[in-house]
């Protein structure tokens, strides 16, 4: 009873163990994305000059890179968690299988004393040819032989257990060195993010005695802002309004069709039926990559302002967002993040060409193009190219702004791109 306890709490622990291994694997691809985020974040960073008129560009910037920072300590101090958690499971799981060795060392031991005070285990033919019967000395002779195999068994089984218990340990040995590993590395990104909010303080401090230009930039900013998300609300709200037109035409073309030839469906019908499919199954694919779209800017590139509202402390104003803005390098290409087809084609001062993409259901919009390579109407395939990146000459920023739409309701866009 006891052994079968011991092997279903061995059993248990191997289990939590795999669990808690993989955890910490996905902790740590998770460490590489955002390390990764930084070093992009950073390159913008340094590639901005510093100027009065890209003041709040390197804020930006360097508010994201605190961001991610924070959010790679919060992740480092997990993994170390869960890695200490992963000592303790070893540890267990040592202690366990020592002492099921021990109990099957002193079993084994047990067994070959009590053979051995055998008188007949000192000549084992003489104990089978002693038998009384030739049966009993075929019975004495089967008895040797699975003795022999059980032996055999039993010694094999603690070899194994010995084994078992050495990589063990070598595992455990393993998960203590990368916890320390883990805990360097920890400090080391404390560290850096101390002389990231030094460099923000140092940022903010230069716009000393520029906090009412600033916010009127901000106020102009979103100004611009309303006035091209109104355009897009309406443009999406008449796009959607037009597809819905034609769907509902569809069907009645399709039911009228349908009485008419009911034995063979005209081509009417199979048109509006094809419709209706298309749109259903690119809605139902977009939504199905949900965290898997690509960012929608080729290169380097980071998100520097995120959807919904920001209230800006150091000057004492709330913005707003209905999408994100992205910072990328000079010359990158703006591209589609799926299959779809181009709804809308418009300029608008201050975020030059503006395109919108039309996803089944689903839309995105992308602003900020100076080089165009689509037209309302084509059809363009994931990764492909709408344009190139407006450059400001003055400053070399490079920023473009993301909506996502699920018809006439706007979504967060950062959860569905792929990290």
């Amino acid at each position: 009873m006891k052994k079968t306890i011991l092997l279903f709490l061995l059993h248990a622990l191997a289990l939590l163990l795999l669990s808690q291994t993989r955890q910490i694997e996905s902790l740590q691809r998770q460490q590489q994305v955002l390390m990764e985020e930084i070093k992009n974040t950073n390159k913008l960073y340094l590639d901005v000059k510093k100027q009065t008129t890209t003041i709040l560009d390197r804020i930006n910037l360097i508010n994201k890179q605190i961001s991610s920072r924070k959010e790679l300590i919060d992740i480092q101090e997990k993994e170390i968690a869960a890695l200490g958690k992963e000592e303790a499971i070893l540890e267990n799981e040592i202690a366990g299988l020592n002492e099921d060795l021990k109990k099957k060392q002193a079993y084994y031991a047990d067994a070959i004393k009590g053979i051995l005070n055998q008188k007949y285990s000192q000549n084992k033919l003489l104990f089978v040819l002693s038998a009384q019967s030739m049966g009993e000395s075929l019975r004495r002779m089967q008895y040797l032989r699975k003795y022999s195999g059980w032996r055999k068994t039993q010694a094999e089984e603690i070899k194994k257990q010995q084994v078992g218990i050495r990589e063990k340990k070598e595992l455990l040995a393993k998960a203590r060195a990368d916890r320390e590993t883990a805990l360097v590395l920890l400090q080391n990104e404390r560290r850096r993010l101390q002389g990231e909010e030094k460099t923000r303080q140092s940022e903010v401090a230069a716009t000393r005695g520029q906090e009412r230009k600033l916010q009127k930039t901000l106020r102009e900013k979103q100004q611009s802002a309303n006035r091209l998300n109104a355009r897009i609300e309406k443009l999406i709200a008449e796009e959607v309004a037009r597809q819905e037109r034609e769907s509902k035409a569809g069907r009645e073309r399709s039911k009228t069709t349908a009485r008419i030839e009911k034995a063979s469906p005209g081509a009417e019908t199979a048109a509006g039926s094809s419709t209706t499919a298309e749109t259903f199954n690119l809605s139902k694919d977009f939504a199905a990559n949900k965290g898997k779209l690509p960012m929608p800017v080729t290169g380097t590139a980071a998100i520097v302002g995120n959807f919904g509202a920001k209230k800006h402390n150091e000057w004492n104003i709330t913005t707003n967002s209905n999408g994100i803005d992205i910072q990328a390098e000079g010359g990158a290409s703006i591209r589609s993040v799926f299959d779809g087809e181009v709804s809308k084609v418009f300029s608008f001062p201050g975020s030059n060409t503006c395109v919108i993409v039309r996803h089944g259901d689903y839309y995105t919009f992308y602003a900020n193009i100076y080089d165009l390579f689509v037209k309302q109407g084509d059809k363009v395939k994931a990764g492909q190219s709408l344009g190139r990146i407006f450059t400001d000459p003055d400053t070399r920023v490079s920023t473009m702004h993301f909506q996502l739409w699920q018809k006439t309701d706007k979504l967060n866009p950062a959860p569905w791109l792929r990290r």
